[in-house]
């Protein structure tokens, strides 16, 4: 048994027993370590090493949770909920009502995803923004939050992994093309960026047929929730009917600044804090407030917070491990020179890998050094060693419960308590994406 698999299969065991998942991190590299033969002094300090690396985030998190809530707290982001759900109160429940508001409400989560990758790069900045307000239109339509999970770890996810715009270009261009060149630069192999794309396109139908799948089939049955109180929201409906048109101004302007200023910096840290400083000098709220919309801000995203830092030092430790070649040595030995099991096993592998890490741009790097030897030596084409990369990595983003491509989705719809990070979240997207990605990425790297 190897060390990496050994604590994935720990880090994803407790995490489906319920165990907190910052818990499971630990626990789970404390095993790895112990077993890859790891002083506990070592293991303990590899760990700390590895806090730093999330510490960034999970500051950015929180902070883009104080600015959401100063965001609810106006109650212009509750508006058009108020209006749909008046809409059913008022008798206009209509099977095809209900119908067009749900597509409706899918459309506007999808492609505000597709536009917080690309045009208005923003990740997940969007989702305690926009996704707790709508929780009450989702509960008088029974909507199953499981669907809406899917939905917006789709868009997230697919658009960085095929489209060379916003995040794109960073996880296309400058990671995967990048490491792939410089690790191929032995072995005489090269890509370009028009590759890039054509060779994702089979792994993104992949995404897409399990979100057709998770919408129309698995989560398509009504779910009951209850409507019970959001932190920030208690006061929307009046301060959203006494809103003045300069602070209706303030507020775009806020979304704006916020925005400008993440582009500026390369930081969600200092773009959050601009957008929530505009609007504390708003007088949306009042002045003495501020302290407590800050902390319940950081409240709604500290889960996600705490997972990032903690899978950081997860992280650190496998690393530290050295345990990383030796699994993909060892997944060797089983292949003999059979080209398609190469490729499955290859996308395997690296969904352990990404799984423990959480981020496939993170993983690419680890990876490429060794899969790209790999791919050479079993007569693999650079197109599909792209699809089989870009995979590999993509596989665990969209199915980690420590990536923050399903801590996202979860910070804003579990809002009021009734979405579970694991049950709800996690293992429905993992189901729906990453079977239907070792699937397409398989199909990638034989027929490319």
């Amino acid at each position: 048994m190897n060390a990496i698999v050994l604590a994935i299969l720990v880090m994803v065991g407790l995490s489906l027993m319920r165990v907190s998942v910052v818990f499971a991190l630990i626990a789970a590299s404390i095993v790895g370590g112990l077993y890859a033969g790891l002083p506990a002094n070592e293991i303990v300090s590899a760990f700390n090493d590895g806090l730093g690396g999330g510490a960034p985030v999970a500051l950015a998190y929180a902070t883009l949770g104080a600015f959401a809530v100063m965001l609810s707290r106006s109650g212009i982001t509750q508006r058009l909920s108020m209006k749909v759900i008046a809409s059913f109160e008022g008798g206009q429940q209509t099977q095809s009502h209900a119908r067009m508001v749900t597509w409706g409400l899918f459309g506007t989560l999808i492609l505000a995803g597709f536009a917080a990758e690309t045009i208005i790069p923003v990740h997940i900045a969007f989702i305690p923004i926009l996704v707790p307000p709508l929780l009450l239109v989702m509960n008088h339509l029974q909507l199953d939050r499981r669907a809406v999970a899917c939905a917006i770890t789709f868009s997230i996810t697919v658009m960085y992994m095929s489209m060379p715009i916003g995040f794109g270009t960073i996880f296309l261009n400058d990671i995967l093309m990048g490491n792939i060149n410089a690790s191929g630069a032995d072995v005489g192999l090269e890509v370009t960026r028009g590759m890039l794309p054509k060779a994702m396109i089979l792994p993104a139908v992949g995404m897409l047929l399990g979100l057709l799948l998770a919408v129309f089939v698995s989560y398509r049955r009504k779910r009951q929730y209850q409507d019970l109180p959001i932190d920030g929201f208690q006061k929307s409906e009046h301060n959203a009917a006494g809103l003045k048109g300069w602070q209706l101004g303030m507020i775009v302007l806020a979304l704006v600044l916020a925005l400008v200023v993440q582009l500026w910096s390369g930081s969600m840290i200092f773009g959050g804090l601009a957008g929530f400083a505009l609007l504390s000098f708003s007088g949306i709220i009042n002045w003495n407030e501020q302290d407590s919309v800050f902390t319940q801000g950081m409240r709604l995203m500290a889960m996600v917070g705490f997972i990032m830092i903690a899978a950081a030092g997860f992280a650190g430790v496998m690393k530290a491990t050295g345990e990383i070649p030796a699994l993909v040595e060892g997944s060797v030995a089983l292949i003999g020179d059979n080209k398609s099991l190469a490729a499955l096993v290859m996308l395997l592998v690296g969904l352990f890998i990404t799984m423990g890490i959480g981020s496939s741009f993170s993983t690419i790097p680890i990876i490429a050094a060794i899969y790209v030897p790999m791919c050479h030596t079993f007569g693999f084409s650079p197109m599909a060693t792209v699809a089989l990369i870009g995979t590999a990595a993509a596989l665990g983003d969209a199915g980690s419960p420590a990536s923050d491509s399903t801590l996202g989705p979860t910070a804003g719809l579990n809002a009021d308590n009734q979405h579970d990070h694991i049950w709800d979240t996690v293992v429905p997207t993992f189901l729906h994406f990453n079977l239907p990605l070792i699937a397409a990425g398989w199909l990638a790297a034989t027929i490319l």
